[in-house]
């Protein structure tokens, strides 16, 4: 896993994305903010939220620039009302009979053919946003023409089901990395100084501290497991397990944002290798005796007048038959 990025990094892409959004050039977009396109393209190698976001604000930038222009021209230009009146080199319009017997008026070369490219332009799109209709408006088609065409071709409509997959798993992750504390994405606040407190009265200023009293110094009850009328034992026991585990889970997450600060400022990991005490050094365990109190036997076995085995081992030394704890033994009640 990459290491998280800092709070500076995060403010960068987040001007980098907004930015990118607008202009739809990343290139364009490094100048402007003054950064080289091979640091944004790392991170976005080693982070797959920045690279989900980055593809999503390219296809929010190209369904910006796929809008039709005209309606902007004609408003700037003092057009008619209707919109029907021709820009400076446009075609006029003409007469058309649909086949239902209805008459338009159309201009002429201003019909487009879905093609091959808007397809890939589409699902490439849909596999950053996960969206339908802001994809299409990316690809400069309309989201009904693209759902006409996977009615009409299979392999279309299977690629569509898996770039929208892809986008929800993307959107998915993107959204997991953005809840880590180590994210710094909403953090921005802690590091400015807040702004002035409103004027209010002595009495409005104690029923706000009273309403957030819980928030701000207790241990808040979770929703789901609010003391309701004629709740049990087991499920009052259940409550405060879980208010335990919250509470832990926010302890766990408080101890996370400070480890988080900590680094961006360069400090070492707290629980670091640097950290960690040496291991301690033991001897060979199979060496060590004189530690059991168990007394020394005859094997039950009889063993070979020859063989050493059948001799009484000292206190402490291993023998099969003879056990390495105190207490109490068959042996000692038949006799």
């Amino acid at each position: 896993m990459a290491r998280p990025l800092s709070r500076a990094q995060q403010l960068e892409n987040a001007a980098f994305l907004s930015l990118l959004r607008t202009t739809g050039n990343v290139r364009a977009t490094c100048a402007a903010l003054g950064r080289h396109r091979a640091l944004f393209t790392r991170r976005r190698a080693k982070h797959p939220g920045f690279a989900a976001e980055w593809d999503a604000a390219l296809a929010i930038a190209h369904a910006a620039l796929n809008d039709p222009a005209r309606a902007h021209a004609r408003e700037t230009q003092g057009a008619a009302r209707n919109g029907l009146a021709p820009l400076p080199g446009e075609p006029e319009p003409h007469l058309h009979r649909t086949p239902g017997g209805r008459c338009q008026l159309r201009r002429a070369g201003t019909r487009r053919r879905l093609t091959r490219a808007g397809e890939q332009a589409f699902l490439a799109a849909l596999s950053a946003t996960a969206n339908i209709r802001l994809s299409a408006a990316a690809a400069g088609f309309s989201h009904s023409a693209f759902y006409a065409r996977a009615k009409a071709s299979p392999g279309f409509a299977r690629e569509m089901r898996l770039a929208l997959q892809l986008g929800y798993d993307r959107i998915e992750l993107a959204l997991l990395e953005s809840a880590l504390p180590q994210s710094h994405r909403d953090d921005a606040w802690r590091h400015n100084d807040p702004p002035p407190i409103p004027p209010m009265s002595a009495n409005q200023a104690l029923q706000l501290m009273y309403l957030h009293q819980k928030q701000a110094r207790l241990q808040e009850e979770p929703a789901l497991i609010k003391r309701r009328r004629g709740e049990s034992s087991d499920v009052h026991s259940f409550r405060l397990a879980a208010m335990y585990q919250a509470h832990a889970a926010q302890q766990r997450a408080l101890f996370a944002i400070a480890e988080a600060e900590r680094r961006a400022q360069g400090e070492p990991w707290l629980f670091g290798p640097e950290h960690l005490p040496d291991p301690p050094i033991l001897p060979d365990l199979a060496q060590v005796t004189g530690w059991s109190k168990a007394k020394a036997r005859q094997a039950s076995r009889k063993a070979d007048p020859s063989d050493d085995a059948g001799s009484v081992p000292a206190s402490g030394e291993y023998h099969p038959d003879v056990a390495l704890f105190g207490g109490w033994r068959l042996g000692d009640w038949e006799g």
